[in-house]
């Protein structure tokens, strides 16, 4: 494990890279986290989509968030799965996903093709057609970035664990 990032503290609710990458398959929004203006943190909920190892949005080309991946590419992206309330036990049973990595707005005109079709299929899967005309559409004004991910965990509530544990 590379020493950068911090072991998680409660080994039991640690999910498998399986499941972690299963949890970035099944959704599609998250919370991405920069350092923004005057080295504030700031925190966005943006779309997305994992592929390959790497997680890929698109923006505005101009804006906040443009403007905090130019000035550092450090990077983190949360994405919560379930987060069941359970007011008798005052807690929560959460399944939630967090890498940590680079980020860079992709400028090659064909890799940004690339995951613009990557996203697109995601969110509308055999629409090839009008796909290809929203990408053409929007080209000029469309931003695309690419998060190369060099940590990653998935955690679960501790109810949950027992309770997988309990049906085996």
């Amino acid at each position: 494990m590379n020493d950068t990032f911090r072991q998680m503290r409660r080994k039991r609710q640690l999910l498998s890279d399986s499941e972690t990458i299963n949890i970035l398959n099944r959704c599609t929004s998250g919370v991405l986290a920069l350092l923004g203006d005057n080295e504030y943190p700031y925190a966005l909920p943006i779309s997305y989509v994992y592929d390959d190892k790497c997680i890929y949005f698109h923006s505005a080309i101009s804006g906040h968030k443009i403007d905090a991946i130019t000035s550092n590419e450090k990077c983190s992206f949360c994405v919560i799965e379930q987060d069941n309330v359970v007011p008798s036990e005052f807690t929560t049973y959460f399944r939630s996903v967090i890498a940590f990595g680079r980020i860079h707005i992709i400028h090659d005109d064909a890799s940004r093709m690339k995951a613009l079709q990557i996203l697109g299929n995601h969110y509308n899967p055999g629409d090839d057609e009008n796909l290809r005309k929203e990408i053409e559409k929007g080209w000029s004004h469309v931003a695309v970035m690419k998060m190369e991910i060099d940590h990653i965990t998935g955690k679960e509530a501790i109810e949950l664990v027992r309770s997988r544990e309990n049906k085996e």
